[in-house]
């Protein structure tokens, strides 16, 4: 029998490696070198172990990739999230800036969302089932919607590009939450492969989809090749997303010259079924969401610039509904790229449409909120702005937009959805456009910046003053939003 321990000597659970010297130290525990020498050794153990190979269907991905890329089970507090906490009652996000996100490891980006997320007084822990986090049927009528590049923000190494989810996860505690007014949704702008050169430098434009070729490599991790599928890399995305509250979409060409089926040419009238079963595999990967790109030139073709022929409104509506039927998903939120108004999107099964409303004039978003609050299943509401944007609107115009798209309304449940993209919250440098971003990498590599990974970082984000402000008055907007 133990008469008595002296608990005092045991170090508290925290990050015991690279983030231990932050810790307060605890004078009484003077071998703290032991402690971290035994958790490495620990770790290389167990990694040497792990004998993944061939079984691609777990059930929890994230606790399955936090033991491959650490080596262990038990989750650190954040000490550097906590440091860096931004907490609205019970809701909770990092300030810092994105470079700085980034270069922090895939371990301690599932810390520190699992700091965010655990409940006071108890240690981090990684559930066991994680759910999409429910907002009802009608979630995405007034959500927000935030798109972001995986791409843009992902590992590169000379020419390779790869580990775009580990860049998209580790900005993800910098997102502000969901509210009770809408939930907050990341837009991923890419999926499945491009047509050409994917996972490289030369990779080609994102408007375009290679489907059923698998998860671009550009997004999936190497390192985990043999260990983890890329189906749980994705999976293992959606769930601390969803974690912190967050609904996850895609982004899905709709114009025929833009995709292919297994590297073959694709034909509306031969590759529906393929297309269908390409969304509803992205469902089942456990994305809430799917934006559908040039959908409004389904019923207005005028200004219509894709390649390759539309599917009909009778074929579109068709196809919505068996993915919400076949995926059994009855809160699926479809989204329309520049869907206005008119009754018949809503007759097609879309949820929201985007760009409707002037965005710059809170009294113009609010009238669209009266005039479509009889419609409790779809709307078209403004856009802060889109995959178009060239980077020059000035910040106090991007905070006037904000404003409206998360005010503009008389009555809560009235609130128009809106769209955003990542640039409207943590600043890109002035010199990236992000349609260009979009088309080809190669077109942004200006330097040999962009072939070294942390130079990359620290040149795609803006660094100055006028940045961090803007970013800290966005989270004070976002911050109200949240506590009315």
């Amino acid at each position: 029998m133990i008469s008595k321990i002296n608990y005092t000597i045991l170090p508290k659970r925290t990050e015991p490696i690279s983030n231990y010297e932050s810790m307060p130290v605890n004078k009484t525990y003077e071998n703290k070198n032991n402690f971290t020498n035994y958790d490495k050794a620990l770790a290389n153990i167990n990694r040497a172990k792990i004998s993944f190979k061939g079984y691609y269907g777990d059930q929890q991905p994230v606790k399955k990739l936090f033991y491959i890329v650490t080596g262990r089970n038990d989750v650190y507090e954040d000490n550097w999230t906590k440091d860096h906490i931004y907490s609205v009652g019970f809701k909770k996000w990092v300030n810092a800036h994105p470079a700085e996100l980034l270069k922090r490891t895939p371990e301690q980006a599932i810390q520190s969302i699992c700091t965010i997320t655990k409940p006071d007084n108890q240690y981090p822990g990684i559930p066991p089932c994680i759910m999409s986090p429910n907002y009802g049927d009608r979630w995405g009528r007034r959500a927000n919607y935030i798109e972001i590049n995986p791409r843009l923000i992902a590992k590169y190494d000379g020419d390779r590009i790869s580990e775009g989810l580990f860049g998209v996860m580790k900005l993800l505690p910098a997102i502000p939450p969901s509210s009770n007014k809408g939930a907050t949704c990341i837009i991923l702008s890419q999926l499945y492969p491009d047509m050409t050169n994917d996972g490289s430098l030369y990779d080609g434009s994102l408007y375009c989809a290679n489907l059923h070729t698998g998860i671009s490599k550009n997004l999936t991790s190497p390192g985990l090749y043999g260990k983890m599928g890329e189906d749980e890399q994705v999976k293992a995305f959606n769930d601390l997303a969803h974690m912190l509250g967050l609904k996850t979409g895609i982004r899905m060409p709709l114009s025929a010259g833009q995709m292919r089926v297994k590297g073959g040419e694709f034909n509306w009238y031969t590759h529906e079924k393929a297309f269908i079963d390409a969304c509803i595999w992205a469902v089942e990967l456990g994305f809430d969401a799917i934006f559908f790109d040039s959908a409004k030139h389904v019923l207005d073709k005028d200004g219509y610039i894709g390649v390759g022929d539309l599917p009909n409104d009778k074929q579109l509506a068709y196809i919505l509904y068996k993915i919400r039927e076949q995926s059994g998903r009855t809160d699926l939120a479809f989204i329309g790229e520049k869907c206005n108004d008119d009754f018949r999107f809503k007759e097609l099964g879309f949820t929201a449409g985007t760009d409707w409303g002037k965005a710059d004039n809170i009294f113009s978003v609010r009238h669209e909120a009266q005039k479509q609050a009889f419609n409790k299943h779809y709307a078209a509401g403004p856009e802060v702005s889109n995959d178009n944007d060239d980077g020059g609107l000035r910040f106090e115009h991007r905070l006037n937009r904000i404003t409206s798209c998360l005010w503009g309304y008389d009555n809560v449940e009235d609130k128009l959805p809106s769209f955003m993209q990542l640039h409207d919250i943590l600043p890109l440098s002035p010199y990236i456009n992000t349609h260009e971003a979009m088309m080809y990498p190669k077109k942004m590599s200006g330097s040999d910046a962009w072939t070294e990974c942390e130079r990359h970082w620290d040149g795609v984000f803006n660094t100055s003053g006028a940045a961090n402000d803007y970013r800290n008055n966005v989270y004070h907007i976002f911050e109200n939003a949240i506590k009315y």
